[in-house]
C-alpha cells in the first residue's frame, strides 16, 4: 500500500512538474505573425503602415510581449502586386507557418490571397483595405477587414457634397480595381437622384506613369467638385496638376490618401489647402491635440521606436492603431492561441477605444458585421493640418 502511495506520489509529481514545464514553455513561445506590403512599386508609401506595426510590435516586446509571449512580425514586400502577393503568403503560411495574416495591405493584393487563406483557415485579420468583401463572414469566415468601407465612404462624401454645394458638377477618378468601384457604387448611392450631376467619370491603372490626360479631360467638364479616389501617389498628382492647370474645384481625398506627408507635401502644402477628406484618427499636426496625452504618448513612441520616419505621416498612426487592436485581440486570447480562437476574439470588439482614434469613434465586430471602423470625421486642410469640422458621420 505504501509503495502504491509512493508510486501514486511520483507520478503525480512528475505530472505536476511536466505540467509546469509545460506551462513555462508555452509562455516563452512566440506569436508568429506575417504580411504583405509595398515595400516597393507605385503604393510604396502604404509600407509605412507595416513598419509602424512592426515598431509597435517591437514597444511590446520590450515590455514583455504579449502574456508572456513575443510577437515575431514577419512582413514580405508585394510591390502591390497580385501574383506577388500570392507568392509571399503563401511562404508566410507553408513555410514560416505564421499563426495569422496580419494588416496585409491593399484590396487587389488581398483579394488574391482571401479565398487561399480561408481554405486553409488562416486568419485575414484587420486587411489594410476598406473593401465591402471583407465583411463577409458567411462565405469567407476567417477575414476581417479594418478602414471604414469604400461604400459607406463614398456615401458620406456625396451627401456632404450635396449639404453644401447642390448644384455642384462632379468629376470623379478612381482605380481601375474592386476598391475603386466600391467607392463608386458608395458615391452614386449617396447622391441618389442627383448621379446625374456627375459631369466626368474616369479611372486609371496603378502601372500607369500619370494621371495628366484624365484630370485634363475632367477639367474641361467643367466640374467644380472633384472627387480623388487615388492612392497616394496619384492623389499627389491629382492636386499638383489640378493648381498647375488652374483648376480649383472642392477637391475630396479619400482616408487611403490624406497623409500630410505622404500626399500633401508631394503635391505642395499650398496647392492642398481647402481639401476635404474624411478622418477616423487623430492627426499628429493637428495642434488641437498638442496636449493630448494620447498624442504626446504617440509622439514619444515615434522618437524612441521611428525615429527617423516622418512623424505627420498618418499612416503611422495606423499602424499603430491597427497593430492595437491586434495586441488587445492576442491578449483577450490568453492561453487559447488556437486559430479558432483568434478569428472568435476578433469578430467580438465591443466598443474597443484606442489613443490615437478621434473621440466618439471606436473599434466594434460581431460575427454577423467584421467591419471594425464604422465612423468618420470631415475635416479640411488649412496649409498646415487638418481641421476637423462638423460632427462624427456613420450610416445610423
Amino acid at each position: 500500500m505504501t509503495t502504491r502511495k509512493c508510486l501514486a506520489g511520483a507520478l503525480a509529481s512528475a505530472a505536476l512538474s511536466m505540467l509546469t514545464m509545460s506551462a513555462s514553455l508555452s509562455a516563452e513561445t512566440t506569436i508568429k505573425l506575417g504580411n504583405t506590403a509595398p515595400y516597393s512599386g507605385p503604393a510604396s508609401a502604404y509600407s509605412t503602415i507595416a513598419r509602424a506595426e512592426a515598431a509597435y510590435f517591437q514597444m511590446l516586446n520590450d515590455q514583455g510581449g504579449i502574456n508572456g509571449r513575443k510577437i515575431e512580425f514577419d512582413s514580405l514586400d508585394d510591390a502591390y502586386s497580385p501574383s506577388k502577393t500570392v507568392e509571399q503568403t503563401r511562404k508566410l503560411v507553408e513555410q514560416d507557418e505564421v499563426l495569422a495574416l496580419f494588416s496585409s495591405v491593399g484590396t487587389a493584393p488581398n483579394i488574391a490571397v482571401q479565398k487561399y487563406l480561408n481554405i486553409k483557415r488562416v486568419p485575414q485579420l484587420f486587411v489594410s483595405s476598406g473593401a465591402t468583401r471583407w465583411n463577409d463572414p458567411k462565405q469567407f469566415p476567417w477575414t476581417v477587414g479594418f478602414n471604414p468601407t469604400y461604400e459607406l465612404e463614398g456615401r458620406l462624401y456625396a451627401k456632404y457634397i450635396l449639404r453644401t454645394k447642390p448644384d455642384a458638377k462632379i468629376a470623379v477618378i478612381t482605380p481601375n480595381e474592386d476598391a475603386g468601384k466600391d467607392y463608386l457604387r458608395g458615391f452614386k448611392e449617396g447622391l441618389g437622384e442627383h448621379v446625374g450631376q456627375i459631369v466626368s467619370e474616369t479611372t486609371y491603372l496603378t502601372s500607369d506613369p500619370t494621371i495628366d490626360s484624365q484630370m485634363v479631360s475632367m477639367r474641361e467638364s467643367g466640374a467644380d467638385v472633384f472627387f480623388a479616389e487615388a492612392t497616394p501617389k496619384f492623389a499627389a498628382q491629382a492636386l499638383r496638376k489640378a493648381a498647375g492647370m488652374g483648376w480649383k474645384p472642392l477637391i475630396i481625398l479619400p482616408t487611403v490618401s490624406n497623409s500630410v506627408s505622404a500626399v500633401l507635401e508631394p503635391a505642395g502644402l499650398e496647392n492642398a489647402v481647402g481639401v476635404v477628406t474624411g478622418l477616423y484618427l487623430k492627426d499628429p499636426t493637428d495642434p488641437r491635440w498638442a496636449d493630448d496625452p494620447a498624442q504626446q504618448e504617440f509622439s514619444a513612441w515615434m522618437k524612441k521606436y521611428q525615429p527617423n520616419a516622418s512623424p505627420g505621416d498618418l499612416f503611422n498612426v495606423q499602424g499603430y492603431t491597427v497593430a492595437g487592436v491586434m495586441a488587445a485581440v492576442l491578449k483577450n486570447c490568453k492561453d487559447d492561441l488556437s486559430r479558432d480562437n483568434i478569428i472568435k476574439q476578433a469578430s467580438n470588439l465591443n466598443g474597443l477605444e484606442l489613443p490615437m482614434l478621434l473621440p466618439g469613434i471606436k473599434v466594434t465586430t460581431e460575427p454577423t458585421n467584421v467591419t471594425p471602423i464604422r465612423q468618420i470625421q470631415m475635416a479640411r486642410f488649412d496649409g498646415k493640418s487638418w481641421v476637423l469640422f462638423g460632427d462624427v458621420l456613420g450610416d445610423k
